[in-house]
Order: C-alpha cells, then sequence, then structure tokens
C-alpha cells in the first residue's frame, strides 16, 4: 500500500494534480510537513505515542487522527480539497467524515477486505475483527467510487459487501518498470551471478525466492514444506535448492516471530533456507535476478505486487490461484498458478520448472512481456479518470439538490 500511494502520487502530480498526503506521526522528530516530491506533500498526524502500532491498536488513534485532518483543511480557504481517496478501511473511516465535512466525493481503495480475508485463512491465524468488517460495510455505502484493484476484487465488493457496480472502478496497480526490468540482451546469466555474490549465494544452486512478510496469511510455510517434500520427491534437484526468503515477521507472524526457522529445521533444511531482512527497492531487484524462481504462495492476495516486481526483472512467478495473483500472474505464459497450499503439489510445480531450464526461459520472456502490461503512469492515468467522474458527479448532484431546495419569494 505504501508503495502504491508514493508511485501513484507522484505521477499525480506530474500530471498537475497537488497531492497532500495525511499520515500518523511515528517518530517525534518528524516535521509536520515534508515535500516527498516536487507537488506532493506528506503531513504528519500527531495520533497517539510516537511509535509503530499494530493495526489492532489504530482504530483508538482514529479520533486523534481525524482532528489532524480537519485542523489543517481548516487552515486552509474554503473549498481548497476537491477530492479525498482513502486507502484502506481506517483511513476510509476519517475520510467519509472529511468528506461530509468539506462537501467533496470520496474516492476509496480497500487494498484488502475483511470478509474475503475471513473465507481464506491460514490454519491458525486470526479472522479480522467485526468492527472492521462492518467499517468496510459502511464505506461501500457512502463512498462516491471504489476502485478495486482487479475484476475479482470489484467482484468481492459487489457479492460480498453489496456495492453499486456502477461505483466500483477497476483500476490496477503498476510496477516501476525503470527499476525492475530483465538484464539487457545476453547478459541474464552474468547480471544472475553477479546478483548472487551480493546475497552470497551458491552460483550453481536452484534458487526460489519468496519476498514479503512472515505471517500465516503469507503461506511462507508452504514453500519450506514443499522442499521437504522435493527432497522426497526429486533428491537430485533438491540437493541444489536453496529457499531464500526475504522479509520479517508481521501481523500474527510477530506471536511467534521465529516459527518459519523453527520449521525449517525440524525438517532438517536450515542450511538450504536462508533469511534476509527486508530490502530496499534497489536491492529486491537483485533478489529477484538471483532468483530462478518467485514463489508467491499467499492465502489471499488484493493484487501481489510482488509478483509484478518479479516478473518486471524478468523472474517467473509460481503463484497461488488466489485473489489478484490471478490478474499479476498469467498462468503457462508469465508463471504458473497453483490451485491451493498442498506442499506436495508445489514440490511439484517448482521441482519441474527448476529441472526444466528451458521451460523457464520461455517463461522468463513471457514474464517480462506480461509485466510491460502494467505501470505507474498507466495506474494513475486511470484513477485521474475515476477522479474526474466522481467530482463531474458530485457537483451537479449538488447543484441539483441546491436547485431542488431553492425557495423564491418576492
Amino acid at each position: 500500500m505504501n508503495v502504491y500511494i508514493v508511485e501513484v502520487s507522484r505521477r499525480l502530480a506530474a500530471a498537475g494534480v497537488a497531492v497532500e498526503i495525511f499520515t500518523r506521526a511515528t517518530a517525534s522528530d518528524l516535521p509536520p510537513i515534508v515535500e516527498m516530491a516536487p507537488g506532493v506533500q506528506v503531513r504528519h498526524v500527531t495520533a497517539g505515542p510516537f511509535e509503530e502500532l499494530a493495526k489492532e491498536e489504530l482504530p483508538a488513534q482514529m479520533c486523534a487522527f481525524t482532528s489532524g485532518v480537519l485542523r489543517a483543511e481548516a487552515a486552509r480557504a474554503p473549498g481548497w480539497y476537491d477530492l479525498i481517496h482513502s486507502h484502506y478501511w481506517l483511513s476510509g473511516q476519517v475520510g467519509w467524515l472529511a468528506k461530509d465535512r468539506w462537501g467533496v466525493p470520496l474516492v476509496h481503495t480497500a487494498h484488502t477486505l475483511a470478509k474475503v480475508k475471513n473465507a481464506q485463512l491460514a490454519e491458525g491465524d486470526r479472522p479480522e475483527p467485526k468492527a472492521r468488517v462492518i467499517g468496510e460495510e459502511q464505506l461501500v455505502a457512502e463512498a462516491d467510487r471504489l476502485v478495486a484493484n482487479t475484476g475479482f476484487e470489484r467482484h468481492e465488493l459487489i457479492s460480498r459487501y453489496g456495492a453499486d457496480p456502477a461505483r466500483v472502478s477497476v483500476v490496477t496497480p503498476g510496477v516501476d518498470l525503470d527499476r525492475f526490468r530483465p538484464p539487457a540482451s545476453g547478459c541474464a546469466d552474468e547480471a544472475r551471478l553477479r546478483a548472487r555474490r551480493r546475497f552470497h549465494l551458491p552460483p550453481d544452486a536452484h534458487v526460489v525466492a519468496f519476498v514479503g512478510r512472515i505471517q500465516p496469511l503469507k503461506a511462507p510455510d508452504v514453500l519450506v514444506r514443499a522442499a521437504a517434500a522435493l527432497h522426497l520427491r526429486d533428491p537430485a534437484v533438491a540437493r541444489r535448492l536453496v529457499l531464500l526468503v526475504v522479509g520479517g515477521p508481521s501481523g500474527t507472524g510477530l506471536e511467534r516471530p521465529a516459527a518459519l526457522m523453527e520449521l525449517a529445521a525440524s525438517l532438517g533444511l536450515s542450511s538450504a533456507v536462508r533469511f534476509l531482512p527486508p530490502q530496499p527497492a534497489a536491492a529486491l531487484a537483485d533478489v529477484y535476478r538471483a532468483a530462478d524462481l518467485v514463489a508467491v504462495p499467499s492465502h489471499n492476495e488484493s493484487f501481489g505486487l510482488v509478483a509484478l516486481e518479479a516478473q518486471a526483472c524478468g523472474t517467473p512467478v509460481v503463484a497461488a490461484a488466489v485473489g489478484g495473483l490471478v490478474t499479476a500472474v498469467r498462468d503457462g505464459v508469465s508463471g504458473v498458478l497453483v490451485d491451493g497450499h498442498d506442499p506436495d503439489d508445489w514440490a511439484r510445480v517448482l521441482g519441474g520448472l527448476l529441472a526444466a531450464p528451458g521451460r523457464r526461459a520461455e517463461l522468463s520472456r513471457g514474464a517480462a512481456e506480461h509485466a510491460r502490461g502494467f505501470s505507474w503512469d498507466r495506474t494513475a492515468a486511470k484513477l485521474l479518470a475515476v477522479y474526474r467522474e466522481a467530482v463531474a458527479e458530485h457537483r451537479a448532484r449538488t447543484a441539483a439538490e441546491l436547485a431542488g431546495g431553492l425557495v423564491w419569494t418576492r
């Protein structure tokens, strides 16, 4: 979500839209306002302690955050803001109040939906609370426009939340095609070796990379169990396997932060599973280039930006056939979609591809081509069209209401 907001804001500003981003201050030394890019201001709103809070703790700070947002507008000339775009349900609740106070339309992007997550829970994971479900239902009813990342998400908004189809627009996220790009023609092997040296990976290894938060929802345990199954299924391939896990514990994963390492150890895979902390974007590009395959086994994904970034680097993706991953990965062309989360099924698909370099090369070409169809410029242009429609409809509705309420006297 942070990547989405940053990339879209920059491009909206380049198109002539003044953007202000409101976010909770997480450190006392943050200035109240920072210029992130020309035309983009970030406002750090004081709401609660100056530290990171778990998402379960954030609802208690909504009143303070809302106050900070409203005070910023009160210091402006009337009519300063034309539109609000809220991201995630907590910000949507604040946007709903600001929409009524400022008399402007609200566009909302959920990024994830509680009802969808609860329907696809990983074993042992906690469901999203009822308060979130209610909050999302309210936003679906109140927002002028809902932006879905994929057609699948649009369907879920309509079928599970009763959204008006006419108010749901599909705008797929993009990828930074300048940063995430395949190696120059004829240089793929050299680029892979260079990237592997950076992360101290064997040059001849079969590298499968997982990038993301380490928590049950993202299902990295499926890959560790699949690696164990691959040792039984195809020992020759498995002997060269390195599972590279990039990320840190998050969400319910914080309850047992070492659980994945413990699982690898219990299966005798400690030497085959390598762990790296979260990496900046520039380093992530090398992670993708170092890998033979990138695996995204999530139980649910609203889109799957990691899958798109990897493909943009020319690395095929093996992903669960869920949510937005069905859009992010073109099955059989840019990667392979796997039904379900059975480790044996994942071992079969991963092992088959690792043993077939020619097939991987075909998928690599398809991955780069598929990713070129997604860009942040395209995303921003489509969002801008949604904004214009929302503003025009809001102004027309307001004018009609004012006209209907006129009382002529003489």
